[in-house]
């Protein structure tokens, strides 16, 4: 059966730091043009050396608690989807527990998913609310920057940091979560990792020589092969399990890994460009604060109106997919 929770309130943060394709230029053996042309990327978000990742997710978070009326000793849970906390334990969602002034809740993380994060800690969400009608603040938060090497030009000119927020509840806000769905195939863990600093791989003195401790692995065709195929199998299933068609759907909003990416998912689904939300070239890819920060962007500047249906669709390491239907 179908569980529908209401979003009260939309937030997002990116860092002040703007860093340019001409900055990488600097470090790595790379051009701007080399980069444009194959991620679409321009420019990408920064954190200050003062920051880490509690400071993005309250800032997201207290948008989001604005946007709804609350503030933090209103909200009944926390869930943070990150794959950079803060520190290894305890989780991210502790601290920013303590940051908003909530009360003595459930507060926790939901780490590894990569950047189908955020939408899998929606669809945890919606369930708790069935359960029990409360207000959850549910956050995306990803510094990036401070994981990997800023040496490997496949990758380091690919991620950007940020955070992404809402607050959900049994009713009332602006939108609706309608459905959610997702998957997970572990063959494929092994095309997207960062695999040393877990038990398999310890971090260690060995790791820090080799550099292997920041070094992300990336089968770039194969993921985006997955990334174009599961993203597209997945917002054809919300959109039939919601009971609308592609023609009801005002926009999408995929994960933004790599403009070719998206481009390939808008030609699968047969969407044209213009209901294919983008905002690659501006902040790079953030993980799982993707999909939240688009959100909330893209009401801020008029591309979600009151009225829209809207589709989301991310994947990440895992190898994870998700994709949810909002009704605004």
């Amino acid at each position: 059966m179908s569980i529908t929770a209401a979003i009260l309130g939309f937030g997002g943060y990116v860092p002040e730091r703007v860093f340019t394709n001409r900055d990488w230029e600097e470090l790595v053996d790379t051009t701007d043009e080399w980069i444009v042309t194959r991620t679409g990327i321009r420019e990408r978000r920064f954190a200050a050396p003062d920051e880490a990742t509690a400071d993005l997710a309250e800032n997201a978070a207290r948008v989001a608690l604005e946007e709804a009326g609350l503030d933090g000793s209103d909200i009944d849970e926390i869930i943070v989807a990150t794959d950079t906390p803060e520190v290894y334990t305890p989780d991210t969602a502790a601290f920013l527990q303590d940051r908003l002034g909530a009360g003595s809740i459930p507060a926790y993380d939901l780490g590894g998913s990569g950047c189908a994060g955020w939408l899998q800690a929606i669809d945890v969400a919606r369930a708790r609310i069935a359960l029990h009608p409360e207000r959850i603040l549910v956050v995306g938060v990803e510094l990036i920057s401070r994981i990997i090497s800023w040496k490997e030009r496949e990758t380091c000119v690919l991620f950007g940091d940020g955070a992404g927020a809402v607050v959900m509840g049994p009713e009332g806000g602006t939108a609706k979560v309608l459905d959610v769905v997702a998957g997970t195939d572990g063959s494929k863990a092994g095309i997207l990792t960062l695999s040393t600093g877990g038990t398999r791989h310890p971090f260690n003195q060995e790791a820090v020589t080799s550099g292997a401790y920041n070094h992300l692995t990336m089968n770039g065709r194969e993921v985006f092969r997955e990334a174009v195929r599961r993203m597209s199998e997945a917002a054809r299933e919300i959109i039939e399990r919601v009971g609308a068609s592609l023609a009801d759907v005002a926009l999408v909003v995929p994960h933004q890994a790599n403009q070719r990416i998206i481009d390939a998912v808008g030609k699968e689904l047969g969407v044209e460009p213009d209901r294919m939300y983008s905002n690659i070239a501006s902040y790079g890819n953030i993980g799982s604060a993707t999909v939240p920060f688009a959100l909330w962007e893209a009401r801020r500047n008029g591309r979600i109106r009151p009225g829209d249906l809207v589709v989301a669709a991310a994947f990440g390491a895992g190898f994870h997919w998700a994709a949810a239907a909002v009704q605004f």
